[in-house]
């Protein structure tokens, strides 16, 4: 899948640009502030509605009341997207060839993308909650099931505390029967999400292990593992049962869903070592860059399509010797964008005939 061209209007610094992209690597430069990550962030719209790293209406240029994204694709067919958001109106058009797109769900898998960031250290240092999202986003892409099922999950969990509310405030029968209820569908759908994590972390350990070594070689061996809070047990659904009626009397009092795979946690080790507790910074920032190059190939493997791939100003991060993998890493991928403040200072990059390089400066975009 190729990202051909992209025309913004009003989005963030961007008051009327277009700019056309090669097939290979797209080295986007520029100063502090010229709106390098605000073109990442317009193609990550185009694949999935919605911004990596601000609200719609932190997109519209000052003064202004409404942005417009313009992208194409180009698979097996050509895709013309269109994206309209009015702060007046506080609402975004998501168009597809002409056609308005009514929920995002139908979007999320269409046009599969990988971002890589600094804010990716949250991945192996933040709280669990960003090992889920960043799974979840995976699943969700590679299968529609999984995100409607995910879907659901959300508001089950939803629903299930606003009755949990009502019995801390009036401990009725009838409100208890609601939950009882509620419990069944957090059950059943849990379980779902369950099954598809855990099948999708084996399949998931050959591609970090494949890009952590060609990244550094064999001399460190990357693992996932998945951390289910309803154990490992062959009979989840009893097992999942028995916990939430322990945990139901803690629930109420504390009025919040504490079993579930909304809880879970995905371990990442090296040679056998916990990454968060004891990795370094250098092998913390090579894990995150391998676990998005794992994404990219997984999720080309399968959807049969190539991901785009966004990296923004990581190479800094890195030192030379494995900005320079990751850089000749690149060239298995195809098309990528990548964001740089001076093209200069990265020796270790490689042009080749077919990349391009995208200068903004003060408005202006030239290409070489």
């Amino acid at each position: 899948m190729i990202l051909s061209g992209i025309s913004l209007r009003n989005f963030k610094s961007h008051i009327n640009a277009t700019l056309n992209f090669s097939e290979n690597l797209n080295y986007i430069v520029g100063g502090n502030g010229e709106g390098k990550t605000t073109v990442l962030e317009a193609a990550y719209y185009l694949c999935t509605t919605k911004s990596f790293n601000s609200k719609d209406s932190e997109a519209v240029n000052f003064n202004k009341q409404e942005f417009e994204i313009i992208g194409k694709f180009n698979h097996l067919t050509e895709d013309n997207i269109r994206i309209y958001f009015s702060l007046s109106d506080n609402r975004k058009y998501y168009f597809q060839n002409d056609k308005l797109i009514s929920r995002n769900s139908q979007i999320i898998g269409k046009y599969p993308v990988v971002v890589l960031t600094p804010s990716d250290h949250q991945i192996t240092q933040g709280s669990p909650a960003e090992r889920r999202k960043f799974v979840d986003s995976i699943i969700s892409q590679a299968s529609a099931n999984y995100l409607n099922i995910l879907l659901d999950y959300n508001r089950i969990i939803k629903q299930r505390s606003v009755v949990l509310a009502r019995l801390k405030e009036n401990y009725t029968k009838q409100a208890l029967l609601e939950l009882e209820a509620w419990t069944e569908k957090l059950i059943e759908n849990g379980n779902e999400l369950i099954s598809y994590r855990k099948k999708f972390i084996i399949e998931f350990n050959n591609y970090i292990k494949n890009s952590y070594k060609k990244i550094v070689g064999d001399v460190e061996l990357p693992e996932i593992s998945y951390s289910c809070n309803v154990g490992e047990e062959n009979n989840f659904n009893e097992n999942f049962k028995r916990i939430l009626i322990e945990k139901r009397d803690e629930e109420i009092r504390r009025n919040t869903n504490l079993v579930g795979p909304h809880k879970d946690d995905f371990i990442f080790t090296i040679n056998g070592i916990n990454l968060k507790t004891y990795g370094s910074q250098g092998q913390h920032k090579t894990f995150q860059s391998a676990l998005k190059f794992a994404e990219f190939f997984y999720l080309k493997n399968i959807t049969g399509k190539t991901p785009i791939f966004l990296l923004d100003d990581v190479f800094g991060e890195l030192d030379a010797y494995r900005a320079g993998k990751i850089s000749k890493y690149l060239k298995e991928v195809g098309q990528a964008f990548i964001t740089l403040t001076d093209f200069a200072d990265f020796s270790f990059l490689s042009k080749e005939e077919n990349d391009l390089i995208i200068r903004l400066e003060k408005g202006k975009i030239t290409y070489a």
